[in-house]
């Protein structure tokens, strides 16, 4: 299985924030630039984000966005779902009645413990957790984050 572009540059994004919370707003075009996200692109990202409280904007000459929850507070299993939607590798982990084989398929099973394990780390993973490793393993050159 794999995240989405969407989902590791707003992950990125958020890292981002949580790096230089604390200096104010932050102009989308810096995110853009320090990340390498089409500031396009970095809108689409944003929006959800903005709508379900995790960021707030501040309009104006010193505006920009920032971090409305701290870094403790924010799961990454909340910004996933937010920007994939569902954390489940096959539709029928979810939606049952989705397959007529749900009851008695056996790989459903292994998929339901894979949603499992992936829900459990992401939960458990914090932004301040990514902070603190990316604080552990040195600023990146230009400040670019791979997530």
């Amino acid at each position: 299985m794999k995240l989405s572009t969407r989902a590791r540059y707003g992950t990125r994004a958020l890292l981002d924030l949580a790096l230089h919370r604390g200096e104010g707003p932050i102009l989308m075009r810096d995110i853009a630039q320090r990340q390498q996200i089409s500031p396009l692109y970095l809108e689409h990202i944003i929006t959800p984000l903005l709508a379900a409280g995790i960021l707030r904007s501040t309009r104006g000459a010193r505006g920009g966005i920032r971090l409305a929850k701290s870094p403790e507070e924010i799961k990454l299993s909340e910004v996933i779902q937010l920007l994939e939607g569902p954390i489940a590798p096959v539709e029928c982990v979810n939606d049952p009645d989705s397959c007529s084989r749900s009851g008695t398929c056996v790989t459903r099973d292994i998929w339901d413990e894979l949603q499992k394990a992936m829900y459990t780390v992401l939960d458990s993973t914090t932004l301040q957790d990514l902070v603190e490793r990316q604080n552990e393993k040195g600023q990146p050159e230009e400040a670019m984050y791979y997530i």
